[in-house]
């Protein structure tokens, strides 16, 4: 039986590059912030992995070194990331001993996060291969742009974050 993909009488879809047709300005919006955040997101995969870690991790002791004493929950809502993702990101940063667990002061079911120096250590270097990304999307901006495209993508982030659901991090 000929699916549509198999049959030889129809001619091969033609996927256009980055920046051609709708992957280009012509494109839906929404579709060019995920693509460009997919090539951001690779390419500091791809830096990160020499230092072992992912970007979720990254993300994760970066939120803990800014704010200290964040729980598994907080991080979830923070990264946009499911609690258990969370879960497990935690639990390899704590095997590699880059956070340590410490009891809540009040709610001793509770249990906070912080950063270990071995992670603060990490963390330094990573940043740094972290800044070399940052620096390469800040150059494709002129001075005048970089504050506007800033004010815009948190505009977006509360406009659309508001509007989520209070699962709406649990379904990711």
């Amino acid at each position: 039986m000929l699916t549509p993909d198999s049959d030889p009488r129809r001619p091969a879809a033609v996927v256009p590059g980055v920046g051609e047709g709708r992957r280009g300005t012509e494109g839906h919006i929404a579709y060019l912030l995920r693509q460009a955040g997919g090539a951001v997101r690779w390419a500091l995969d791809a830096e990160l992995a020499r230092e072992g870690l992912t970007s979720p991790q990254f993300l994760v002791l970066t939120l803990l070194q800014a704010y200290p004493g964040l729980s598994g929950a907080d991080l979830a809502r923070l990264t946009q990331l499911t609690p258990q993702t969370i879960n497990l990101v935690v639990r390899k940063l704590e095997r590699d001993a880059l956070v340590n667990r410490v009891p809540h002061e009040a709610h001793g079911r509770v249990l906070r996060l912080e950063v270990s120096a071995a992670g603060r250590r990490r963390l330094v270097r990573c940043r740094q291969l972290a800044d070399r990304i940052e620096q390469r999307m800040l150059a494709l901006l002129d001075a005048r742009s970089e504050p506007v495209v800033r004010r815009w993508l948190v505009g977006v982030a509360r406009e659309f974050g508001a509007q989520a659901p209070a699962s709406a991090s649990r379904k990711r």
